[in-house]
C-alpha cells in the first residue's frame, strides 16, 4: 500500500463557518501548502497560527497556465516523497474547477501516493440560490480564461452560463467579446462577488456591452441566462430584437465544427479546393433536390435534401469567414433581424388586411431599407425563366401595373399569338423569336393572374410528359417494339393507351 500521501482539501466559498471541521482539524495537524493565498479563509487560518506555504509564487513564474499547474503538480508530488503527508488547501471544493487537482488524480497513482479528497462547499452552492436557478434545468460551468480559449465552441446559448474566476477588467473585456458572438449586445448577464462569503456578496445585472466596465477580482462569477424561445419581445430598437429569442434552440454548432475540420491544413483535399464560384452549381442542385422531395411528399428523403442544402449554406459562410467578410453568425442574426423589420404587423404596430397588403409593406420597407429604387431590383437574373418572369409581373403589379382582370392578360396572349404568326409566314426568325417571348410572357401573366405558378404548372405538364413517355417504351417492349421504328401514326396510337389507362385509373 502507498506509504505516502497527499490530502486535498477544499476551503470552502470564503466563510469560515463553511468550512468542514474534519477539514479544519487537518489544518492544523500538518504544514499547508495553499495554491493560492488569495481567499478570505486564509487570514482566519494564519491568526490560528497554521503552517501555510502559499504557491502563487508558480503564477509568476511561467507565461501559461498549463506550465504553472504542471509545475505545482511536479512540485507536490516531490513534496510527498520527501515528507510523506502534503496537505495541499485549494479554494471552494477540490472537485470544482482545480486543474491540480484532477493532474494529481492522474499522477499520483503512477508516483505510489495515496490520495485523499476531502470536499467542501462550493461557492457555486452559494451562487446557485443568489441567482435562484436549479442547475438540474440545465448549465454549463467553465472558468474564463478556458472559456475564451476554445470551450465556447462547444456551448449552447439556449443553456445558462457560469463563467467563473473572471479575476481581471482585461479578462472581462475578452469574455465579453467572445459572448457577443452568440448573444445580443444588451443581453442581461448577472455579476456575482464574493458568493459565500457573509457580509460581502454583490449581486449586479448589467447589460452584456458593459461587462468590462465594472470591477472584477478572484471572487467574480458570471451568469448569462439562456436565450430563450418564446414570444418576441415588442421592444425593438431600429428592428433589432433587445430580448433574446429562439436563436438557440436549434445549435448549428456541430455542422459548422465538421466543416472547419474539412477546410483544415488536414482536412478533405475536395472541400479546400472550393469557391464560391465552384460551388454555384450545387447550391442549384441541392435546391432542385429539395424540391424533388416536396413533389414525391417524402418527408424522410426531404429531411436529408434540406440538410445538404443547409450544408451548402454553411460552406460559404465557412468560406467567408477564412477571408474576413463574415461568419454563419452574422447570416442567421441578420437574416432574422430583416425578419423582424419587414414584419411590422407581426413585431410591431403596423396593421395589414391582407397577404397583398403584406407584400406591398415589405416592398416598401426594402426601399426604405436603401435598396436599390427600381421595384424591379432583387429578382435574380438566375431564376428559371417562366419563375422570373412570374416574379417580375407581381412587382410590378405592387405599384398598379397589371391588368385588372386574368381576361385582359388572355386577350393579350391572343394578340401575341397572332403577331407569332406573322413573324413566321413572314419568314423573319429574329422577329419570331421575339414574338415568342412576348407569348411566353404573356401565357405566364395570364397564369399569375388566375392564381397558379406558371413554373410549376410548367414542370407538372413535364413530368406528365415524361412519365407517358416511359409507359410507351415499356408498352412498346412487351410487344417487342422499338419506338423509333413505329410511325408517328403507330405512336400517337400507344399515346393515347396510355392516356386511357390513366383515366381508368
Amino acid at each position: 500500500m502507498p506509504s505516502n500521501v497527499i490530502y486535498v482539501l477544499g476551503l470552502g466559498p470564503g466563510d469560515i463557518l463553511d468550512l468542514p471541521a474534519r477539514n479544519l482539524s487537518l489544518l492544523r495537524s500538518y504544514p499547508v501548502y495553499l495554491r493560492t493565498e488569495r481567499h478570505p479563509v486564509v487570514e482566519y487560518l494564519r491568526r490560528e497560527g497554521i503552517s501555510l506555504h502559499p504557491l502563487d509564487h508558480f503564477y509568476e513564474e511561467y507565461e501559461t497556465f498549463e506550465e504553472v499547474y504542471q509545475s505545482m503538480t511536479h512540485f507536490l508530488l516531490d513534496k510527498c516523497q520527501q515528507e510523506g503527508v502534503v496537505v495541499f488547501a485549494v479554494p471552494g471544493s477540490p472537485l470544482v474547477g482545480e486543474t491540480v487537482v484532477r493532474l494529481l488524480r492522474e499522477s499520483a497513482p503512477q508516483e505510489n501516493i495515496q490520495l485523499e479528497i476531502l470536499p467542501a462547499p462550493s461557492f457555486l452552492d452559494s451562487l446557485y440560490p443568489l441567482l435562484g436557478i436549479d442547475p438540474a434545468e440545465g448549465l454549463l460551468i467553465a472558468d474564463s480564461f478556458s472559456f475564451c480559449g476554445g470551450f465556447n465552441q462547444g456551448f449552447l446559448p439556449g443553456t445558462g452560463l457560469i463563467i467563473m474566476q473572471l479575476y481581471s477588467s482585461a479578462l472581462a473585456s475578452e469574455v465579453k467579446l467572445t459572448l457577443m458572438e452568440s448573444y445580443p449586445d444588451d443581453h442581461q448577464v448577472v455579476l456575482v462577488r464574493a458568493a459565500g462569503v457573509r457580509g460581502s456578496e454583490e449581486v449586479l445585472t448589467i447589460p452584456l456591452y458593459e461587462l468590462d466596465r465594472q470591477e472584477t477580482d478572484h471572487l467574480t462569477s458570471l451568469y448569462v441566462p439562456p436565450l430563450t424561445g418564446g414570444a418576441v419581445s415588442e421592444d425593438l430598437a431600429e428592428g433589432v430584437l433587445k430580448e433574446p429569442e429562439q436563436l438557440a434552440q436549434y445549435p448549428l454548432d456541430p455542422l459548422v465544427e465538421v466543416m472547419d475540420s474539412l477546410l483544415s491544413p488536414e482536412g478533405c483535399p475536395w472541400d479546400r479546393k472550393q469557391t464560391h464560384q465552384t460551388l454555384k452549381k450545387n447550391l442549384i442542385e441541392e435546391s432542385y433536390e429539395v424540391l424533388d422531395a416536396i413533389d414525391e411528399g417524402n418527408m424522410h428523403k426531404l429531411c436529408e435534401e434540406l440538410g445538404d442544402l443547409l450544408l451548402q449554406i454553411i460552406f460559404h459562410a465557412a468560406l467567408a469567414e477564412r477571408s474576413g467578410k463574415f461568419t454563419i453568425s452574422d447570416v442567421i442574426s441578420g437574416i432574422t433581424e430583416k425578419m423582424i423589420r419587414r414584419h411590422p404587423h407581426v413585431f410591431g404596430d403596423t396593421k395589414v388586411k391582407s397577404a397583398a397588403e403584406v407584400l406591398k409593406n415589405w416592398e416598401f420597407i426594402k426601399q426604405e431599407e436603401g435598396e436599390p429604387k427600381s421595384i424591379l431590383a432583387g429578382v435574380p437574373r438566375y431564376l428559371p425563366a417562366l419563375q422570373r418572369a412570374q416574379k417580375v409581373q407581381g412587382k410590378a403589379a405592387l405599384v398598379g401595373f397589371d391588368w385588372p382582370e386574368a381576361e385582359g392578360a388572355a386577350l393579350k396572349v391572343e394578340e401575341e399569338w397572332k403577331e407569332v404568326k406573322e413573324a413566321w409566314e413572314r419568314g423573319d426568325r429574329q422577329a419570331l423569336q421575339s414574338e415568342l417571348g412576348d407569348f411566353l410572357f404573356a401565357a405566364v401573366n395570364t397564369c399569375r393572374l388566375l392564381g397558379i405558378d406558371a413554373e410549376e404548372t410548367l414542370r407538372q405538364a413535364v413530368d406528365k410528359f415524361f412519365q407517358r413517355f416511359c409507359a410507351m417504351e415499356r408498352k412498346a417492349a412487351e410487344r417487342g417494339l422499338r419506338l423509333e421504328d413505329l410511325s408517328l401514326m403507330e405512336l400517337d396510337g400507344i399515346w393515347d393507351e396510355v392516356k386511357a389507362s390513366e383515366e381508368k385509373n
